[in-house]
């Protein structure tokens, strides 16, 4: 059984290692596989966000190998901060499917072997039937995906774990984007991230913030055509951000 932390700024991380900053670790990586991308894109709220965090294209062994180790060092290191701990972990279709089974596969291999269970978009009418595809679900259960824009796969989540009898007890994210979700076409006071928090009661986990991509673009590692993307990405999380 492992634990799972909610993130605070780069400085004050509860459980990172002496002298380093696991945040900014997976953001440099994360640029450098090309999976944080500077630019102009279309968020799902119609914003146009100057940066784009695409999980797909951790796309090959070698990258989603170290993403899930960064998924776990997290997660270790929260068990040895606060204790907080699940029974298995669930992987929302589409893209927590493989995050889900890589973080277990990473996890047996430190020596915490642990069930996982995803589901399907659509039930299958034959075989085994149903949604669900893997352990029972039953205990308390840690939900992966990559990031989190409005929280409906969350949701639709937390309704097929409790739906099955189990607890829906946390979720572990790659990166929060710390900005404002909508409602009806309407920017909302708080995140899905904070939604989830405090509305739906789970804890999340995110191995990286936006202040921490901040810190990253403003900070010496990065060279100067990263650094030309601060500006950008500093006035957009004042409109849309939140603390």
């Amino acid at each position: 059984m492992v634990g799972v932390e909610n993130l605070s700024s780069p400085a004050a991380r509860p459980g990172a290692p002496p002298g380093q900053d696991l945040a900014g670790e997976f953001v440099q990586f994360a640029v450098e596989a090309g999976v944080l991308r500077f630019g102009q894109f279309k968020t799902k709220a119609g914003r146009l966000s100057p940066y784009f965090f695409n999980a797909g294209l951790f796309d090959d062994g070698a990258k989603l190998g170290r993403l899930a180790q960064f998924y776990a060092r997290r997660l270790l290191a929260e068990e040895q901060a606060s204790g907080l701990r699940f029974d298995m972990v669930f992987g929302p279709a589409y893209k927590g499917i493989p995050l889900a089974a890589a973080l277990v596969v990473e996890l047996a291999r430190l020596g915490r072997n642990l069930p996982f269970a995803y589901n399907r978009k659509e039930a299958k009418d034959h075989g085994e039937g149903g949604t669900l595809v893997g352990a029972r679900l039953e205990g308390r259960v840690l939900i992966v995906d990559d990031v989190m824009s409005a929280g409906t796969a969350v949701r639709e989540s937390i309704e097929l774990i409790r739906a099955a009898g189990a607890t829906a007890h946390a979720v572990a994210i790659a990166l929060d984007r710390q900005e404002r979700a909508t409602e009806d076409g309407a920017d909302s006071p708080w995140s899905a991230v904070q939604y989830v928090q405090q509305r739906l009661g789970l804890q999340v986990c995110a191995i990286a913030q936006l202040a921490d991509l901040l810190h990253y673009l403003h900070g010496d590692q990065a060279g100067a055509d990263l650094k030309a993307h601060y500006p950008a990405v500093l006035a957009y999380r004042e409109r849309y951000g939140v603390h």
